[in-house]
């Protein structure tokens, strides 16, 4: 799990809950990941005792300053007397991590306190053949390998500094070196590498020592010594608060809602789009989640970008005021779809295609299949004709129209059966099944209805009518096909059975509130209505913890069968968007209320969302941040704030 990011679209440095340096991705967010997910270590020496932050003597609070993306640490040690006061921020111009560290005595006597920071990275995410030296032009230690440069310094200039071997026989690195309090290791090491810094204070009986650190990100040696120059000359203290000025103007720079929300609440909105923006690469890839941990239970992590969860993260930006990241996000969908039609899976960080798990072949059938989950494609039309219609772009539009809309539209209309009018069978929104999904069909209606739209603006009649027909046809074959009589609610869908044959699947599923969300149905109505209430009858953990799960049984990391499914925020969300919907009264909003003030008691203290909460233990659980977790939110808030006012005014 990571608690504080902080990044600014090109540089991602992720903290760990003991305040470890866990993830370093540069030159995009999510991509590459140089410290594998190692830690970088940070220790204590004073007055001959040393303790690295990660032990149990520490007491960590971690958090932001307000309305800012730099972090707000504060580390305190009773037995050593000590207590660290940090702050961390990645400059929005500049790929270079700042920190300050202020040190303070709590032991009412003079202290020589020694303070160590570690740097165990594996550029190009592998340990072999780095370098690590000490650079007498730059008076700095970097790392590098090829294309990728790491330099860290200090101000004032540390004390000490030691490269060495790591990860080798019995190397376990230099950070081993700093626990009698001095450095011994070499000039220059090459290989599986690491290094380490000492600083020495002098803090005085119950004062203060400070100084700041920094490390510079480049592709070559003459980048990081020009940023490294530029700190010195600007002082390092001026890129933190630049970094919170730059986090404020953005915030300032988007949609306010009226809140009559708890101050928890709103701080987390705020914070929400904070940490959205982080996850966001400066070249328009949105990153469902950036935690390396899950690589070991997974083999593969979330630094992706999924075309579902982008549209939806795009969508809520949009609706908070800043359209210029989604603008980006649909200029990059208009150049990695597939010329078919389609997006597949997932995509990394730089647009090239991410693993994946959606086969290319039927192996019972002998025959190609297409390795897609629909929903993304449709998702997409869906958020490109949302974003329009709040921030209208018809030069944009235009550029994209063609390669994007018509060709995404053209697919989803074809890609159906000729008898039921229902989509063919794909992957599901959770990538856990194929078939013909209710969720599915839902987006496939909203993406040819957005396709309708955008077709009629370019004076496209023939084909608005074409795509106007079929979203209709979709939307009636929902009705006919996917909701069931016998449960007096819609189906989760209609699962493929390995040949040609559709078998229902009767299992409530969160995912089902698109039937109203895209529009296929009114929120009020009884098909609608039955619908949602089977959700929150059978969805609804009967813990402490509460909130919804995302299907019946749902066993992925689930850690007890007495529970239906780890609860997930946006599942839970989304039963608040369904509550916002049908109300008809300003009292009508409390269950929606209620739901957006426990989404805010269940974050980190940080203020980070994960993807799952465990129903028992209440702990996070998967990755954090999920980017997808603060974008429901964000639009979940903006959708109550809009009601209420709208109830109101009448």
């Amino acid at each position: 799990m990571r608690d504080i990011p902080v990044g600014n679209g090109s540089l991602l440095v992720n903290f760990d809950d003991k305040y470890q340096i866990r993830d370093i991705y540069f030159p995009h967010v999510g991509q590459e990941n140089h410290t594998e997910g190692f830690p970088c270590r940070f220790g204590v020496w004073a007055d001959g005792v040393f303790s690295w932050i990660f032990a149990d003597g520490w007491e960590r609070k971690l958090g932001y300053l307000d309305d800012a993306l730099v972090t707000d640490v504060t580390l305190t040690n009773a037995e050593l007397g000590i207590e660290i006061r940090c702050s961390d921020a990645v400059a929005e111009t500049e790929n270079v991590l700042v920190r300050r560290v202020t040190v303070r005595d709590l032991s009412q006597k003079p202290r020589d306190v020694r303070v160590y920071l570690h740097h165990d990275l594996r550029l190009y995410e592998n340990k072999v053949g780095d370098t690590a030296f000490y650079d007498p032009e730059t008076l700095a230690l970097i790392h590098y390998k090829k294309y990728r440069y790491f330099l860290v310094n200090t101000e004032p200039h540390f004390d000490q500094f030691a490269t060495g071997r790591k990860a080798f026989r019995n190397s376990e690195g230099t950070w081993r070196d700093a626990e009698d309090g001095d450095l011994h290791g070499g000039a220059i090491t090459e290989g599986s590498v690491d290094s380490t810094i000492g600083i020495h204070l002098s803090v005085a009986a119950g004062g203060t020592a400070q100084f700041h650190y920094w490390i510079a990100a480049g592709t070559t040696h003459k980048q990081v010594e020009a940023i490294n120059r530029n700190v010195l000359t600007a002082g390092p203290a001026s890129y933190i608060s630049d970094a919170a000025a730059d986090s404020m103007r953005f915030l300032a720079g988007g949609h306010t809602p009226a809140f009559e929300l708890s101050d928890a609440a709103a701080e987390l909105y705020r914070r929400s789009l904070l940490i959205v923006r982080s996850q966001i690469d400066k070249h328009g890839a949105i990153i469902a989640a950036n935690d390396h941990d899950v690589t070991e239970r997974a083999t593969d992590h979330y630094s992706y970008l999924w075309p579902r969860d982008g549209a939806f993260v795009a969508n809520a930006l949009d609706r908070a005021g800043h359209p210029e990241f989604s603008r980006r996000f649909l200029s990059l969908c208009a150049r990695i779809v597939h010329e078919r039609g389609y997006f597949l899976q997932k995509y990394n960080p730089d647009g090239s295609v991410g693993s994946g798990w959606h086969s290319y072949w039927d192996k019972y059938a002998k025959r190609p299949m297409y390795p897609i989950q629909e929903d993304e494609t449709a998702l997409v039309l869906w958020a490109l004709w949302e974003h329009y219609s709040m921030h209208p772009d018809e030069r944009h539009i235009a550029e994209i129209y063609k390669g994007l809309i018509v060709r995404c539209a053209d697919f989803l209309e074809a890609f159906r059966d000729p008898f039921t009018k229902l989509p063919n069978a794909s992957w599901n929104l959770w990538e856990d099944r194929r078939g013909v999904h209710t969720f599915t069909c839902a987006t496939v209606v909203a993406g040819l209805r957005a396709a309708a739209n955008f077709a009629g603006l370019f004076g496209d009649s023939g084909l608005a009518d074409r795509y106007s027909a079929a979203a209709d046809e979709v939307a009636a074959a929902m009705c006919e096909h996917l909701y069931s009589r016998e449960h007096g609610r819609f189906l989760r869908g209609l699962l493929a059975n390995g040949d040609d044959t559709l078998v229902a699947d009767p299992i409530v599923d969160a995912s089902l509130f698109g039937v109203f969300y895209f529009g296929c149905l009114a929120p009020n109505d009884e098909m609608v209505i039955s619908t949602m209430a089977a959700i929150e009858q059978k969805l609804t953990n009967p813990t402490d913890v509460g909130g919804i799960a995302r299907f019946e049984n749902d066993g992925y990391m689930r850690e007890s069968d007495s529970v239906i499914g780890n609860t997930w925020f946006i599942c839970t969300l989304w039963l608040a968007e369904y509550y916002i919907s049908v109300a008809k009264a300003p009292g009508d909003l409390e269950k929606a209320r209620d739901i957006i003030e426990w989404t805010a008691a269940k974050a980190l203290r940080s203020g980070v969302l994960g993807e799952q909460i465990e129903p028992i233990s209440g702990r996070h659980t998967s990755v954090s941040p999920l980017t997808w977790s603060h974008s429901t939110y964000v639009a979940a808030v903006l959708s109550f704030t809009a009601k209420l006012d709208s109830l109101r005014t009448g």
